[in-house]
């Protein structure tokens, strides 16, 4: 568990880290540089589930060396399924990264929302939903490392 205390705002008890793959984790469903070691070091603090179309069937392969839980979603209303998986994990002790228009209420649900644009962008009504928007999931990930950042960005 990762807890963080944030002035005015209040106490984060984080279990689960839920993330988007393609456009979050992966640039044209390849991980990308520095991700596996990040989620390595997490992995002890955190739950970390990913939660994704599987657009270019590389998630299985791609993530096979890495501690978490891969889940597939079907082809129709993934935002709501995102949201429903939030939902029972447990949305107060969840922190959930992604950029796609699909993952905007999974982030608005979550204890802790970020949002990342990287090469595929990042949806406006994602960015909306966020608590956070970060330049790349390597920051985004160093933020759980590193929790004064976050205190440092979300206090009031």
């Amino acid at each position: 568990m990762i807890r963080i205390d944030i002035p005015g705002l209040g106490k984060l008890e984080l279990k689960h880290l839920v993330l988007d793959y393609n456009g979050t984790l992966a640039c044209d469903g390849i991980l990308l540089d520095g991700v596996a070691q990040r989620l390595e070091q997490l992995k002890n603090q955190l739950e970390i589930h990913v939660v994704t179309a599987d657009t270019f069937g590389t998630v299985a392969e791609q993530l096979e060396h890495v501690t978490c839980a891969v889940h597939v979603l079907e082809r129709d209303q993934q935002d709501v399924a995102k949201l429903r998986y939030v939902e029972r994990l447990g949305a107060t002790h969840t922190v959930c990264i992604g950029n796609g228009r699909n993952d905007r209420r999974m982030l608005a649900a979550a204890a802790l929302g970020i949002a990342i644009v990287q090469e595929e962008g990042l949806a406006s009504v994602t960015w909306q939903a966020a608590d956070v928007i970060m330049p790349t999931i390597i920051a985004a990930l160093d933020l759980l490392l590193k929790p004064n950042r976050l205190v440092a960005t979300l206090r009031i």
